[in-house]
């Protein structure tokens, strides 16, 4: 039986964000990290877009420890139906790119979709700039 899961988040899901009430009940622990990838500027809030080459920036976020049964209200947040359907943002697994052992579940779309890339790399300090 799985107790735990690890999922990392970067955008309004982090402590002081506005979604930041949604995985709480089920935190278990939370650390700092980072994984590859860029991040899209949504406007309200970010997307990932992970990326090798070129695209190999690094994201920097939490690592959640969270109970199972948080994957069902994050992939109703995210609106992820499943791997073999259409959703607004996928659930891929992840390893973490700042050294610790650390790996989970994280949100990313496959593209910017024609959004442009934020040259940060961390959300919050965006949101402080506007």
């Amino acid at each position: 039986m799985i107790r735990a899961v690890n999922v990392f988040v970067y955008g309004s899901l982090l402590p002081g964000e506005f979604n930041r009430g949604i995985a709480a009940p089920w935190v278990l622990d939370a650390r700092p990290g980072e994984v590859r990838g860029r991040l899209v500027d949504c406007g309200a809030w970010p997307a990932l877009v992970r990326g090798e080459g070129a695209m190999a920036g690094r994201v920097r976020g939490m690592w959640l420890t969270v109970r199972p049964e948080a994957l069902a209200k994050l992939d109703e947040l995210e609106d992820f139906i499943g791997s073999e359907s259409p959703n607004e943002y996928e659930r891929i697994w992840v390893r973490d790119a700042s050294g610790q052992p650390l790996e989970g579940w994280a949100y990313v779309w496959p593209d910017a979709r024609g959004l442009p890339y934020m040259t940060g790399t961390y959300w919050p300090d965006r949101r402080k700039k506007r």
